[in-house]
């Protein structure tokens, strides 16, 4: 028995053909709908079986304490929780006198499509009850891209063998039980019981509306449903509203050879303001609006929506059409993760389930907006909104911890401190610096003046601020940031990781830049030109750890010189570390959990020469235990940019299938939106070689030998670019706009409308074998690529 489910391989669809009942935890991730407002697991309809149900609204959030043994100045001391909301996604469906449950009875066949064109999740059942009858259920799911409050299920019932009595029960249920025995791995949520306390129940003809309103958060949600129905001949229907529960009840004959058609109009909404029936009013509206349009218009406002996104974001794989679905499947939910989020956070596993506690970290700048820049950059400018939105809370933190400018939460969903673990969150202070990476790069993919104006260069400002005050001149006029933690987070509280070091001197250089730029935002925050001279000269003199003897940079000062791991005799099932191995004997070891230094070539590739680049990757890599999913994308790009090409094929495979397989054996609570998004990052700046230093595109493409083509778009500056990668050459394209300068492996070209440039590819460099750690390395790809495509 395995939880891994199992898909037929298909460009545009990911399909379950069975139901695989310990598979079932994973299939709600991977189905799971949402537009970053709303999300909802892909349960079945009926509600059961099920693993981890879930209704899920970005922002909303329930506290709980967060009590630690021995506390300590400027620990937080409450988290965060994100809570399943009242669940609309039930209906359930008695035939004669027995409920539809795949638990029971015999399951004829079954069928669930996500379906990446039309947005719509789509299931076919036909069942046979325990007392014999027989029918057909088909329904079509939707959370709405254009209508950011509205979620729709379309639902029939179809006979199959004689004329029947049936009911549908349609219900809006709050405080849905949670499955026990949820994982004991401390990534997984903190489950919450009943958090929901009921204020308001409204219902009328066939809608009904239910607020309710946290405890100690004091925010208040409310969700409503409506109904439009078609049947064959009479019907009774009931609709009941009270406490936890709305429930419209119809009952009805169907000959065989008809059915029951019912669309359920969902709308949510919360507020920590707006009163109950505020919110109730609020959600009535969108479900007007949704009834009025009609299941049909909102399924072709999802697909018109759809169509519109791949023809600027698409990544097409000619010679692995396993990898070819990963890559779109991946592509769909990091879109859904964010594309409507709209001044809220874009949280790790997005709105897919409940891991984490539903926080956001530094993923979603460093890997989830890069994407979103070049595929939907609307969604990235509303991100980095939140960011500021939450920047006087940030000041705040700063304050309290005695630095200057911003200091912004490791861990959060509402914009508090919810880190209980210093070495491994506050300490992690590049954090900061990878907020304003996010705003450079949106900045200067979009040339968003009014955003610069008005939030950007605050954001850059105050933070080259924190690295002022965190950092100090040594003796020899270096610069250095000692006492941080970087992206490894299995080596804490080191000086100068130079991940931090390199990040931090871009974000000092931009807040220079910045405040020179927007004099006026310069002045209202009272920025001094001798505090933009000390970022000057903080960023020129930034050290840079470089180990002679070894012809490597180290991670951190000293890192070079630790005692190494023993992974000769660390069995398979010690992994991960962190959960069999206290920190304290991880910490002094050479052992790395995710890219580190490796991230730094990525993103700061400009501060290393190609041959460092080559020597770091090997040092590096023989130490590298992936024990985060953020860290194989990152290790293909720089795989494939020193031409370890069939090496950075494994790892792409790895980053984009890692939910599909299950390979974390935790994607049954939610997925992992940043090594999703690492899907698309493994393409464009992997074998795509883009950079984009200093605000220039720059391509360096090259393929590895199992693929005969890739081809991706890129949105930059209003124009869109699509790049075609061979073997043996690479093709620009302009779809319209003004003529473009870009790079190919070094030579500037212009690109134009109606003048597409293609260039040779030059043959990758000579290479050395490179090394992971016993037991480590990545599954074999270019063995599976050529696998037919089911059709």
């Amino acid at each position: 028995m395995t939880d891994r489910p199992e898909f037929p391989i298909e460009p545009w669809a990911l399909r379950e053909t069975s139901l695989k009942r310990e598979a079932l935890a994973v299939t709600e991730s991977v189905f799971a709908l949402a537009n970053g407002h709303i999300g909802m697991r892909g349960t079945l309809d009926e509600g059961e079986p099920r693993s981890v149900p879930g209704t899920y609204l970005n922002g909303f959030y329930e506290e709980r304490p967060l009590p630690h043994a021995e506390a300590g100045y400027g620990f937080p001391e409450s988290g965060q929780t994100v809570v399943n909301v009242t669940d609309g996604k039930l209906i359930r469906l008695l035939v004669v006198d027995s409920p539809l449950d795949l638990n029971y009875g015999t399951v004829l066949s079954h069928e669930r499509v996500l379906d990446l064109r039309s947005g719509l999740l789509v299931r076919r059942t036909d069942w046979t009850s325990p007392n014999g009858h027989s029918v057909r259920v088909t329904s079509q799911r939707l959370v709405s891209f254009t209508r950011r409050s509205v979620a729709a299920i379309c639902y029939e019932v179809e006979p199959l063998d004689a004329d029947l009595y049936v009911a549908v029960q349609s219900d809006l249920l709050a405080n849905e039980p949670l499955t026990d025995g949820l994982p004991s791995d401390p990534r997984a949520a903190a489950a919450l019981r009943s958090p929901l306390q009921a204020e308001l129940a409204d219902s009328g003809n066939l809608g009904a509306v239910l607020v309710h309103r946290t405890d100690r958060s004091r925010l208040r949600m409310a969700a409503g449903m409506d109904h439009t129905y078609d049947v064959p001949e009479k019907v009774e229907t009931s609709l009941e509203s009270a406490g936890d529960l709305a429930r419209l009840t119809i009952a009805a004959r169907l000959p065989k050879g008809t059915q029951l058609r019912l669309v359920k109009f969902l709308a949510y909404g919360w507020s920590s303001r707006r009163s109950a029936s505020a919110l109730r009013d609020q959600v009535e509206g969108g479900l007007a609006t949704a009834k009025l349009a009609g299941w049909d218009i909102l399924a072709q406002e999802q697909r018109e929506f759809l169509d519109e996104h791949w023809r600027n974001a698409d990544v097409e794989i000619d010679g692995d059409p396993e990898l070819q679905q990963a890559v779109r499947v991946a592509m769909f939910h990091v879109l859904q993760a964010g594309v409507r989020a709209e001044q809220q956070p874009i949280p790790a596993k997005g709105l897919t389930g409940p891991g984490y506690d539903g926080h956001t970290f530094w993923d979603s700048e460093t890997f989830v907006l890069p994407v979103l820049t070049y595929t939907a950059p609307e969604a990235v400018r509303d991100a980095l909104q939140w960011r500021h939105s939450i920047l006087d809370m940030a000041r705040e933190r700063a304050q309290l911890l005695r630095q200057a400018g911003a200091v912004f939460p490791w861990r959060t969903i509402h914009g508090e401190e919810c880190s209980g673990y210093w070495p491994a969150g506050t300490a992690a202070f590049h954090l900061n610096a990878d907020i304003a990476d996010a705003t450079i790069r949106y900045l200067n993919a979009t040339g968003d003046e009014d955003f610069d104006a008005a939030y950007g260069a605050e954001l850059l400002i105050e933070t080259a601020r924190l690295w002022a005050s965190l950092g100090h001149f040594n003796g020899d006029d270096r610069f250095r940031i000692t006492g941080v933690t970087g992206p490894d987070e299995y080596t804490a509280v080191v000086d100068d990781n130079l991940f931090t070091n390199l990040m931090a001197q871009r974000n000092l250089r931009e807040g220079a830049a910045a405040a020179k730029r927007q004099p006026e935002v310069a002045d209202r925050l009272e920025v001094t030109d001798d505090e933009i001279d000390r970022w000057q000269r903080a960023a020129e003199a930034m050290l840079q750890p470089y180990d002679e003897e070894l012809g490597v940079h180290p991670q951190s000062q000293g890192f070079t010189h630790h005692a190494e791991w023993d992974f000769e005799g660390t069995p398979r099932a010690s992994y991960p570390l962190l959960l069999h191995f206290p920190y304290f004997e991880i910490y002094r070891k050479q052992v790395i959990k995710q890219a580190d230094l490796v991230l730094a070539m990525h993103l700061r590739g400009d501060a290393f020469t190609a041959e460092e680049k080559t020597r770091n990757f090997a040092y590096y890599e023989a130490r590298t235990v992936r024990d985060s999913s953020l860290s194989a994308a990152t290790q293909a790009v720089i795989a494939a940019e020193v031409g370890q090409m069939d090496l950075a094929y494994d790892y792409w495979a790895e980053a984009a299938l890692g939910d599909l397989h299950n390979l974390h054996h935790n994607s049954g609570q939610g997925l992992h939106i940043a090594s999703l998004a690492g899907a698309w990052t493994c393409a464009v700046a992997g074998f795509g070689g883009m950079r984009d230093h200093d605000g220039r595109l720059s391509f360096a493409p090259r393929l590895p030998s199992a693929l005969s083509r890739l081809r991706f778009r890129l949105l930059f500056r209003g124009r869109s670019l699509r790049v075609e990668v061979g073997q043996s050459e690479a093709q620009y394209v302009l779809a319209g706009g003004e003529p473009l300068v870009i790079s190919h492996h070094g030579e500037e070209i212009t690109v134009a409308v109606d003048a597409p440039v293609t260039r040779k590819i030059p043959p990758p460099p000579d290479v050395e074998p490179v090394h992971q750690p016993p037991g480590k390395a990545p599954q074999r790809r270019s063995s599976q690529a050529e696998r037919p495509q089911d059709m």
